[in-house]
């Protein structure tokens, strides 16, 4: 499959199977375009009439480029038949090993933000915080669980998980203590919203953290339209400063500075550039996903102007690295020489089989968006995986599992998609988030536009 596009002055096109990108003159563009349904005879007349006025056109040269498209679908780097499609089912988890665990240490928040799908953390149930037992017991599990492989994940989430920071911090040790017994290695990322970081927290997470996650949605009255206290004051001011002050001590480990944006600030950039010029150089903003009737869902209309400001932002990057003060934005990031192995591009993120949340009382659900919803409620922490049922549903969730994804040239980028957002779109984790579909294949074209671009030019 191979899908070709322009963008910025650029003629992309991408051979999905191989992974190939040619960056091309308009008139390989235009072969390509005719290469698989048409004659060399077709192409050429074609190619003469469009582009007989120019000089360097001509029959010769039309020729000697529909003789190179066919070397590169020779060598397999266009045209490239899908061999992927009857593995797809293989390429799962089948073992039962589980790499990592996001831990609900609070469910309570002191913070009621408007879009929250967890409902002030409290995901539909009780407010609760988490136990050093449960937390003990979670980390036994993981280990147990996890086979040979070494390198574990475990998250902190919530709510908020500040508000159970010393359970955290117990957490942490115990898993430390267990890396020496069982030959593991654990990587811990913290999701908060910044109102209860101090100076303690800082020191503890660049120690430990191998990656923190701050959300701020932008400007601030774009932050604080939906991201107020339970008193109904914004945030912005209170966590700004704490969010410099903890990036600024991060040095050479991760963070992100993460947003949502909404229907009320589709000029979402402004809000990313403004986190930028704050300082914060790792940045995220995702969109809202929500009941179309919420006033703030993003809608059909909100398209055209979401698709311009992600090109918006593309161009900005290319032109704030040239001036050597660059940010990294997280759906941006793509290697194009050396990415994700085919398993993880057509298997996905590993919901329910190689991921897993624990609530704070130790059920397990196959991902934090999953919390709260009884028919999915896998097991527990200590019986394990008792719902064979809907593990095995999630198995079945790769980039070859739904009819809709069978075309899309960006199956092999997303994997499928996440079966969170499917369901809550569609009432099946094998359905399709459309909406989501049409902003990931243009994020995709922006990030690959972005990488040639720099490629170009030696940035």
């Amino acid at each position: 499959m191979v899908h070709q596009y322009q963008l910025n002055g650029y003629s992309i096109v991408l051979d999905t199977c191989s992974g190939s990108i040619h960056c091309v003159d308009d008139v390989a563009y235009d072969v390509i375009a005719m290469y698989e349904s048409h004659t060399a005879e077709e192409i050429t007349a074609a190619m003469l009439g469009k582009y007989g006025g120019r000089e360097d056109v001509n029959e010769a040269e039309i020729r000697e480029c529909i003789a190179d498209v066919a070397a590169l679908k020779e060598a397999g780097q266009l045209f490239t038949p899908d061999t992927f499609a009857p593995l797809a089912a293989d390429f799962k988890n089948k073992s039962n090993v589980i790499k990592a665990l996001c831990l609900h240490v609070a469910h309570t928040c002191n913070l009621n933000c408007s879009y929250c799908f967890a409902s002030q953390g409290e995901y539909q149930g009780e407010r609760a915080l988490m136990s050093f037992e449960v937390g003990k017991q979670a980390i036994d599990f993981l280990i147990a669980h996890s086979g040979s492989r070494r390198n574990l994940e475990v998250d902190f989430f919530g709510g908020e998980p500040l508000m159970n920071w010393e359970v955290v911090k117990q957490i942490v040790a115990y898993a430390r203590e267990q890396e020496k017994i069982h030959n593991k290695n654990f990587r811990f990322t913290l999701t908060t919203n910044g109102i209860l970081i101090d100076d303690e927290v800082i020191e503890f997470s660049n120690r430990e953290m191998d990656n923190v996650v701050l959300s701020l949605d932008g400007r601030k009255e774009v932050h604080d339209h939906l991201r107020k206290d339970c008193a109904g004051a914004g945030s912005y001011d209170r966590i700004v400063p704490k969010f410099q002050k903890f990036a600024a001590a991060r040095g050479d480990k991760s963070y992100y500075i993460r947003g949502t944006y909404t229907h009320n600030n589709t000029d979402f950039t402004n809000d990313i550039f403004h986190m930028a010029d704050l300082g914060f150089t790792e940045l995220s903003m995702e969109p809202v996903v929500c009941a179309p009737e919420d006033p703030y869902a993003l809608t059909e209309a909100d398209l055209p102007v979401l698709y311009e400001q992600y090109e918006i932002l593309a161009k900005e990057m290319l032109k704030r690295k040239r001036e050597g003060r660059p940010f990294t934005f997280y759906h941006y990031m793509l290697d194009l020489t050396n990415g994700p192995c085919v398993y993880k591009r057509i298997s996905g993120c590993g919901s329910g089989t190689e991921y897993m949340a624990v609530t704070p009382w130790g059920e397990l659900f196959p991902c934090h968006q999953f919390v709260g919803d009884e028919a999915y409620s896998l097991g527990n922490i200590w019986d394990g995986v008792k719902n064979e049922a809907v593990q095995e549903e999630f198995r079945s969730c790769n980039a070859y599992a739904r009819e809709e994804c069978k075309d899309c040239w960006v199956k092999l980028y997303c994997s499928g998609g996440c079966a969170a957002n499917a369901y809550h779109a569609s009432g099946s984790i094998q359905g399709v988030y459309e909406y989501g579909c049409e902003l990931f294949r243009k994020r995709m074209e922006c990030a690959i536009m972005l990488k040639i671009a720099e490629s170009e030019e030696g940035l």
